[in-house]
């Protein structure tokens, strides 16, 4: 049974990616001593607490504000400060689809970053209906919109990689065996709670899922960081001329 319910999705060329990219799990030993797991929890706790504060911060600055330039810049900080002070990071490693070597994770981790702009872009069409949602939506493109694109788009790739720096990296390690992708993803989508924007608590929910298992077969941070800009910055590039198309 099990080699039969294997065998169906293999047939297909995007069945033997993602069960690469997202199933199948790379060998590795990043155990700590007790100690160490008790340390990376508190710092890892602490941080938790004071980004959220600023990232609740940061995007109620109206757009065009410069102080949201200085409070992203406090944000990517604290999440990277953090992340590496809970202890060790590591890069991880990829799964090939024929299963025959690991290699670092460079390729699939951009071409589900594309993957997943497409799905949100389809999935704008819908939002761009409901005037509540698109409201939310528009209070965090207004930031681009009324700011210097070429800035937030480089504020948009530090604080992606920051956060997932310190979500996928320390936060991650510091919840151990039982239930990392679950947990890891709460914990992003209460943080980004804090912002009070619906939307972006659910971009943060199904962004985090995907990052999370990434991290759970890479086992390192290098394949979340660059799914997530690759998301990010799409999505800055994609939003505002595709709801200004719709309307």
């Amino acid at each position: 049974m099990r080699t039969s319910e294997t065998t169906w999705w293999r047939r297909f060329e995007l069945g033997r990616f993602l069960e690469a990219a997202l199933v199948r799990r790379v060998p590795r030993d990043h155990r700590q001593s007790d100690r160490a797991f008790l340390y990376r929890r508190v710092v890892a706790g602490v941080t938790l607490l004071v980004g959220a504060t600023l990232l609740a911060v940061s995007l109620r600055i109206p757009p065009g504000d410069n102080r949201f330039y200085l409070a992203t810049a406090a944000l990517a900080l604290t999440w990277t400060l953090g992340a590496f002070a809970s202890g060790p990071l590591h890069l991880g490693w990829a799964n090939t689809r024929d299963g025959m070597r690991h290699e670092r994770p460079f390729v699939q981790p951009v071409v589900l970053g594309l993957l997943a702009v497409g799905i949100f872009s389809a999935g704008a069409v819908l939002v761009a209906q409901v005037p509540l949602l698109r409201d939310q939506v528009d209070s965090v493109l207004d930031h681009a919109r009324f700011s210097s694109l070429g800035i937030v788009a480089l504020i948009t790739l530090v604080n992606g990689l920051a956060e997932e720096l310190f979500f996928r990296g320390a936060v991650y390690a510091a919840i151990g065996l039982r239930y990392p992708v679950t947990i890891s993803t709460a914990l992003y989508a209460a943080a980004t709670a804090a912002t009070g924007n619906v939307m972006l608590v659910f971009a943060a929910v199904v962004l985090g899922l995907l990052t999370g298992l990434q991290r759970r077969v890479t086992g390192g941070v290098l394949a979340p960081m660059l799914t997530h800009i690759t998301w990010s910055l799409g999505m800055l590039l994609i939003l505002p001329p595709l709801l200004g198309a719709l309307g």
